[in-house]
């Protein structure tokens, strides 16, 4: 079990736990109030390279949520960062939207189709097959091959959509490169999630829907854990990995009841 009275920091994904598509789920705006009414830390981490942190303010306040962009950290912001340390002022090709773009523009990285140092992918609908084609040469060519993340799927309010892992895949096995992914499970990620709350992992908790990348982040990097079952992963899957959880929840509307009963 995890005491979410004792918890100081709070870091949770967002796909398949606060919303499904443009659909808030149930007990949200709650676990909201809860955080804000208890004065908890807490930042919205999400593997979609799409939206800004400006976008996801602007997403949630759709939905009737009151959510500041500083409590969002995503995928495209790890690998921006992660870009900018390792080859400052450098070039790449991305296929991509707006959150991805606008975070390596920020990051000091340039746009570059001809001879870039990396093609990078997230999701976006200006992937096709010309863009495949492109990155495919471009990284036959030494270019570096790298993801906003590893999620294959990602839940909408009708099924699942395909996401970065199994758009990428196409290039890893026309060219034999794998790629590096700097979304969840990602170390770094979870690690500037904890910087960003000023918070040490024995005193924080990640809550996601997916064991593979949710769970497994949170496990690495030292933190409990709470899987909700609102999102991908069910008791079923569960069962098909080697650790386990601390906590299982329907959902985060589960939060505050459980924090209320435990004072």
């Amino acid at each position: 079990m995890v005491n979410f009275n004792t918890i100081k920091g709070f870091i949770s994904d967002m796909d398949g736990v606060l919303y499904h598509g443009n659909e808030i789920l149930p007990g949200v705006p709650e676990f909201l109030a809860w955080l804000k009414e208890n004065h908890k830390e807490y930042l919205f981490l999400t593997n979609n390279s799409n939206l800004t942190p400006k976008g996801l303010q602007q997403k949630m306040g759709r939905m009737g949520l009151d959510v500041g962009e500083e409590h969002f950290y995503t995928s495209a912001q790890a690998t921006a960062a992660f870009l900018k340390d390792q080859a400052p002022g450098c070039s790449a090709y991305v296929i991509g939207e707006a959150g991805l773009l606008n975070a390596l523009y920020d990051a000091g990285i340039v746009m570059n189709d001809v001879d870039p140092d990396y093609v990078v992918v997230g999701e976006g609908r200006n992937y096709s097959l010309d863009s495949l084609t492109k990155a495919c040469n471009l990284v036959l060519g030494g270019a570096k091959l790298v993801g906003a993340c590893a999620d294959v799927s990602g839940p909408i309010e009708n099924g699942i959509a395909p996401a970065c892992g199994a758009l990428i895949a196409p290039i890893e096995i026309a060219t034999g490169v794998k790629a590096y992914f700097c979304g969840k499970p990602n170390p770094l990620m979870m690690r500037t999630g904890l910087r960003i709350l000023n918070c040490h992992s024995a005193d924080a908790v990640m809550i996601g829907d997916r064991m593979d990348t949710d769970i497994i982040s949170g496990l690495e990097s030292g933190m409990s854990t709470a899987l909700v079952l609102s999102g991908i992963s069910t008791r079923e899957t569960l069962k098909l990995y080697g650790y386990r959880p601390s906590i299982v929840l329907n959902g985060v509307g589960d939060i505050p009841e459980i924090a209320s009963n435990s004072k």
